[in-house]
């Protein structure tokens, strides 16, 4: 069973699109966020003087649909960023448009942490598939003590929790592979067809993602004028989640994260489609929107005062 988890936000001048700060209720990490317009004041934070782990975050001109990420640690993140911020002919990095820095309030993490935390994210991130990552490969860092070890998950793991929260899905893990006991939602089943093209597919709602499952099937080209789902499919073509099949359709060859049913139809479909109405229940003649709205109809409405 899931439990609530209390997340306290700060916006440290009083803009959203300033300084962030978040903290997860018993929990000793801190994260502090900012674009890149803001370094001058984030490196003069106290956080910036600590040891800690970074991400610089920017978009990638190859892929519209995922962000460029760079990962890093540091017994003094200031410095870091500095020299990140250079030019790159000076040793900086260009791409990045966004920074977030994870420490410790209780200033417990030591640099043989943060090496440790900075190997372990580098792999999460790979293994995620939601970023390009500009670092190289991740060292095999694992000489910290088991107990330390088992700190360092749970560290992480509450960073896999905040980052989403700030805007940075990169190390979210994907929907499809959660392993923790399916709710009735997760349990139904949606199934689209298109006759004409012999194409199917199925797909299931899990943690508010729309997900379609390996082996569905969709049209071997996008069909419509080009748009930000046609920029999609083309996109899911070249990385290979679309693969080709012999009788001319394509093959989700794995389970897909979409943000909407609609956003899944659409890739089945070739063009644009409404989600609502083209996924059905399995085995029955029920739409998406139609199964949505009973539950959401099923539930009791509180009662009104005066």
């Amino acid at each position: 069973m899931s439990h609530g988890r209390g997340i306290r936000l700060f916006l440290v001048d009083g803009t959203p699109n300033g300084l962030l700060t978040a903290e997860i209720m018993n929990w000793t990490g801190h994260a502090l966020t900012g674009p890149r317009t803001k370094l001058t004041e984030l490196v003069q934070r106290p956080e910036c003087g600590r040891t800690g782990v970074y991400f610089l975050v920017g978009p990638d001109p190859d892929n519209a649909m995922r962000p460029l990420v760079y990962i890093g640690e540091s017994d003094d993140v200031a410095k870091r960023l500095k020299q990140h911020n250079r030019p790159e002919p000076q040793g900086g990095k260009d791409f990045w448009e966004r920074v977030c820095l994870i420490t410790s309030k209780d200033q417990n993490l030591t640099k043989a942490h943060v090496k440790y935390l900075e190997s372990q994210l580098i792999t999460i991130a790979k293994q995620s598939g939601r970023c390009g990552l500009v670092n190289g490969t991740a060292h095999d860092y694992t000489v910290l003590p088991e107990s330390d070890q088992a700190d360092m998950a749970f560290f992480i793991e509450q960073i896999r929790i905040i980052l989403p929260v700030l805007g940075f899905d990169f190390l979210r893990e994907p929907a499809a592979l959660h392993t923790k006991s399916p709710s009735s939602d997760e349990d139904t089943l949606f199934e689209m067809e298109l006759p004409k093209y012999g194409v199917k597919a199925q797909a299931r709602e899990i943690d508010g993602s729309f997900v379609v499952l390996q082996g569905s099937e969709a049209r071997p080209k996008w069909t419509a004028k080009a748009n930000g789902y046609g920029n999609l499919y083309d996109q899911l073509v070249k990385d290979g989640v679309l693969a080709d099949e012999a009788n001319g359709k394509r093959l989700f060859a794995q389970d897909y994260e979409f943000n909407s049913p609609s956003a899944a139809a659409a890739i089945v479909s070739g063009r644009n489609a409404n989600g609502r109405i083209s996924w059905m229940v399995r085995g029955s003649q029920t739409t998406y929107g139609d199964w949505q709205s009973s539950l959401v109809e099923a539930q009791d409405s509180p009662e009104l005062t005066d």
